[in-house]
């Protein structure tokens, strides 16, 4: 009898030493899984951080070429005529045609970018009056002046020899009878009443279709000078649109496909530089600081 407890007592302690190793192992396999589990969670954060990080170079070295390489598309500005009344003759108090002087300068820098087309067209809006109706043809003449007050560039565009130009909307004040002048105010008494509308055309005319700023000479101010001392205008503004031609074309027009493959060439270009470097670097450590000085030594003697 005492022999077989003796076996049962030795068969219980080999069967608790066999349980607590089982335990120390799935506790060192539990501890393991979670280490590698940390260190894959702890890799992936660092890869999405650092491919975070190239996409925002990315971006930055193309939204910095953009703007830098990008100049305004549109540039506008209202034009106040004036007349100058220093007259010697006492018959009239009118001694030129009216004159307006354009600053092409914004926050002290020129608003045309250099080696870039633009196109001007001059906006007039014109009440239907029979002054203006018996006008006819009239001339502007736009002259661009650089710092020194040198000319630049000159224009003398006649409104009807501009019927073919593509910016041309009006190339004179279109005529109407007086039948239907009358038929119209009729029409649109209560707008002229309430001042909704007016009796007004607007006359657009081309000033420059390519004009090419200078960089040694550049443009500052431009001067408008309507050759008519009987023209009646309301109010008149300046435009000036560029002309993209090339790979500007291409940003402007397309500028999400542009900004997609911008960005995508620097983050491939990044990434692969990256790679480089990493590689290197591992090549280095697995040669070892010996042989690294070996293989400079042996460059340096070829």
């Amino acid at each position: 009898m005492g022999q077989e407890s003796n076996l049962h007592q030795g068969d219980d302690g080999e069967l608790s030493a066999l349980d607590v190793r089982g335990l120390l192992e799935l506790r060192d396999a539990v501890v393991m899984a979670m280490a590698r589990i940390r260190q894959r969670v702890v890799q992936a954060f660092i890869v999405f951080s650092f491919v975070l990080l190239l996409l925002w170079i990315a971006a930055f070295l193309y939204g910095s070429f953009y703007f830098s390489y990008m100049p305004k598309a549109a540039f506008s500005s209202p034009v106040h005529y004036y007349y100058r009344t220093g007259c010697e003759s006492p018959d009239s108090f009118l001694c030129s045609y009216p004159v307006a002087n354009i600053s092409l300068m914004r926050n002290k820098k020129h608003a045309l970018t250099f080696g870039q087309a633009y196109q001007m067209s001059l906006q007039l809006e014109m009440p239907d009056s029979p002054t203006n109706q018996d006008l006819g043809m009239f001339m502007i003449k736009t002259t661009c002046f650089s710092r020194d007050g040198g000319q630049v560039a000159s224009s003398s565009r006649s409104a009807r020899q501009l019927l073919s130009a593509s910016s041309s909307r009006f190339t004179m004040l279109r005529y109407r009878s007086d039948l239907l002048r009358y038929l119209g105010t009729l029409l649109f008494l209560p707008a002229f009443l309430t001042g909704v509308t007016e009796q007004k055309q607007v006359l657009e005319v081309e000033l420059f279709s390519d004009y090419m700023d200078d960089p040694y000479t550049p443009s500052v101010t431009a001067v408008i000078e309507i050759l008519s001392t009987k023209v009646q205008i309301y109010s008149s503004e300046l435009h000036i649109h560029a002309y993209f031609t090339g790979v500007r074309y291409l940003l402007f027009n397309f500028p999400l496909i542009s900004a997609l493959v911008g960005v995508s060439t620097n983050f491939v270009f990044l990434s692969l530089l990256f790679i480089l470097s990493y590689l290197r670097l591992l090549l280095r450590e697995e040669l070892g600081p010996q042989q690294v000085r070996e293989e400079a030594h042996y460059c340096r003697q070829y």
